[in-house]
């Protein structure tokens, strides 16, 4: 099989392929190796390389998995035995992870044949990948600019046709920010959904999602029917779908309630097109006879924004005291870059009742978002305020910036808001700029209904097929 040829393919229908005897395991791994040889010195987007892991996966394949030697990444410091545990963190550097998460043994039943570990910010810690430690991750649509993070690495290699999905992880917009950067597929899917252990550090608000990145709507859909279900200690439990979430891909939509809102949460600017996309993917959704109207999404911006600051110091701080544990060393700014370094100290200051408060306050916000989803069955944004930046200005070394806090506000302030609040939310990669960045939509439901939001991206993959761009650098080309 010829590289471009692989990369044209999803991986339902590489699985087919294998299935009807047209294609080799062996020769599917062969491809993508190559793939990762001739590509990742020119992207950056592995952390870690795994071929004797993945020679262990071709020889114990079971044909029946649902992904049986289908090419795959996991994210790296995802929770897999043998890798490094804290990659792209000079603090965590030498800890090798001892054990499986629970979603990589899921991962590991579905038969994929895991070829490495992508590239991370440090503690995943930023939405652009570009840590002291690893280096940047650059985007195959142009490498001057971002991929976007914290799952960076995986957007990347799945634009470029490494693999035709990725694991991928998500807790204020690091799976659907980078593939709005990256225009690929990139569902969050609801609070409890899939499994995020081990649990290191108490997560009230269930922020983290873990799930894939995807070029098809399809194969995201067939893995969360591999990877959902409930997780032993798990503070959180999503409700059991009606039926399996690849059905839905066919399903009718029926005329959807759609919202939609260009007015950015933060008051920084809206860069035009990104508002453009919006605005066309309303009309599409028009034109598909959904009902929509713009409405307003409000709430107050100030409080939601320091209270994710402090809840996310306070689980970034509790997770650095951990790896002064294991590792022997004491965190400074000699081994942690300067918003993570910066987010520690503030750590130190967090009081109980000022944890207290936050909870109060998020939850109260949690509450308003609710109230507007009982009105509404699906919200169009913007991913992020504009198409994907070039690279230098949001890292640790960049002239005047600090925190998490000015990316939230000046680069993404769409999507934090619904990990707190736990609803499903996918970046959908619909357009591209004048310049041919790409330039996705986000779209989220209410809590629960994956299934709403599956049969959406259908019609829109449909009527405006996105897997048949192609990046610059990539497979393809």
């Amino acid at each position: 099989m010829k590289p471009e040829e692989y990369a044209a393919y999803d991986a339902l229908d590489l699985k087919m392929l294998l299935d009807n005897g047209e294609i080799s395991a062996l020769e599917l791994h062969e491809v993508a190796m190559a793939a990762i040889e001739a590509l990742n010195p020119k992207l950056n987007f592995l952390t870690s390389f795994s071929p004797e892991e993945a020679e262990r996966a071709l020889a114990q394949i079971n044909a029946q998995a649902a992904f049986a030697g289908i090419p795959f990444l996991v994210k790296g410091g995802v929770g897999m035995s043998g890798q490094p545990a804290v990659p792209s963190c000079r603090l965590g550097d030498g800890l090798i992870c001892q054990e499986d998460s629970e979603l990589v043994r899921r991962l590991k039943r579905t038969g994929v044949v895991t070829l490495g570990s992508t590239n991370i910010p440090e503690l995943c810690n930023s939405f652009t990948t570009e840590s002291i430690s690893s280096g940047p991750c650059r985007n195959p649509w142009n490498i001057e600019h971002s991929s976007g993070g914290s799952s960076g690495g995986s957007s990347a290699a799945v634009a470029a046709g490494i693999v035709p999905m990725a694991q991928s992880g998500d807790g204020a917009g690091s799976i659907r920010v980078p593939a709005h950067f990256c225009g690929v597929f990139g569902l969050a899917a609801s609070r409890g959904r899939n499994p995020i252990g081990p649990y290191g550090h108490p997560d009230i608000f269930g922020l983290l999602r873990k799930h894939v990145t995807t070029r098809s709507v399809r194969d995201s859909a067939a893995m969360l029917d591999q990877l959902h279900g409930p997780e032993i200690g798990a503070f959180h439990q999503s409700r059991p779908p009606q039926r399996p979430f690849l059905e839905e891909v066919s399903a009718d939509p029926g005329n959807l309630r759609i919202a939609f809102s260009t007015a950015s949460p933060s008051g920084h600017p809206l860069h035009p097109e990104c508002a453009t996309a919006v605005s066309n993917a309303a009309h599409l959704c028009e034109a598909l006879g959904h009902n929509v109207e713009e409405t307003a999404f409000v709430y107050d911006w100030d409080i939601f924004l320091k209270g994710f600051y402090d809840y996310w110091a306070f689980g970034l701080g509790g997770g650095v005291k951990g790896l002064e544990q294991v590792s022997g060393k004491k965190a400074g700014p000699d081994n942690l870059e300067r918003s993570a370094f910066l987010m520690f100290e503030h750590f130190k200051g967090l009081t109980s009742e000022r944890i207290n408060q936050v909870i109060a306050e998020l939850y109260a916000i949690n509450e308003r978002v609710g109230r507007f989803f009982e009105q509404w069955d699906v919200l169009i944004t913007p991913v992020a305020l504009t198409p994907t930046p070039k690279l230098g200005l949001f890292n640790d070394t960049a002239e005047g910036f600090y925190s998490i806090e000015q990316m939230l506000s000046e680069q993404a302030p769409f999507t934090a808001i619904f990990n707190v609040s736990g609803q499903p939310s996918m970046s959908v990669p619909l357009y591209q700029s004048a310049e041919g960045l790409p330039i996705g939509v986000l779209c989220t439901a209410p809590i629960g209904n994956e299934a709403a939001l599956i049969r959406l991206a259908a019609q829109f993959e449909q009527a405006c097929p996105w897997i048949q761009r192609r990046p610059p650098v990539s497979l393809y080309v």
